[in-house]
Order: structure tokens, then C-alpha cells, then sequence
């Protein structure tokens, strides 16, 4: 495989263990980034949404605690998009993971046939 990729997990989180080892048994090299101790910046974040094609709330852990003790749902709809950005900067845990960050495309979240469709598998 020519692109890199980019693996950003929390490896206590049990779909992000799952999505490790479809990686491992596919075979496939990547960069594993744990999310607490290097979060994603406010621009990173812009760039793998840009680059996603998918709506801004996709990258937020809407079934995280600190989503909902925040009681983000209520607030998102308001907040510009540059809030949002800088919010997910400050805390891993509002970010949805796993995250797949490829050349050409970031998938948050783990669903198999979508990352076998962006890795061409």
C-alpha cells in the first residue's frame, strides 16, 4: 500500500481494539496514535474534515461522557465552526474515534466496509 495512514485510537476503547486488530489481520502498515496523549489539533481537525466530506458533528464522540456532561448536543447547533475545532483540540475524548486518516480521505469511526472500501481491500 503506496498512501500512509494514520491509525488515532484510545487503546482502552473496545471498538478502537477492535479496528486495531482488523488492521493487524489485514495486513495493512499504519502509524498508531494515542488520542490522550496527542490530541488532535484545531488544525488537523480542519484538514481531515475537509478532507472527510462528512458533516462536523461526525467527529465528535456523541456517546462519550464529556459529551454529554458538556451537553454539546444542545450546544453544536449554535457554535461556528471554529468553536467546534478549537473544543475538539482541547480533550480526546470528545473526539470520535478510532480515526482513520488517509492521503485522500479520514474516516472517524470503525466500520468495516467503509475502511476496506478506503483502502481498497
Amino acid at each position: 500500500m503506496a498512501c500512509k495512514v494514520l491509525f488515532i485510537e484510545y487503546p482502552k476503547c473496545s471498538t478502537c481494539q477492535k479496528a486495531k486488530k482488523w488492521l493487524d489481520d489485514h495486513g495493512i502498515d499504519y502509524t498508531d496514535r494515542h488520542i490522550l496523549e496527542k490530541n488532535p489539533t484545531a488544525r488537523e481537525l480542519r484538514t481531515w474534515h475537509k478532507r472527510s466530506g462528512l458533516p462536523l458533528k461526525r467527529f465528535f464522540n456523541t456517546s462519550g461522557m464529556l459529551y454529554r456532561e458538556m451537553e454539546l448536543s444542545k450546544k453544536l447547533p449554535n457554535m461556528a465552526e471554529d468553536e467546534m475545532y478549537d473544543l475538539l483540540a482541547t480533550d480526546g475524548m470528545l473526539v470520535k474515534r478510532p480515526l482513520l486518516v488517509l492521503d485522500d480521505t479520514v474516516l472517524p469511526g470503525f466500520r468495516e466496509a467503509d475502511w476496506k472500501a478506503a483502502l481498497d481491500l
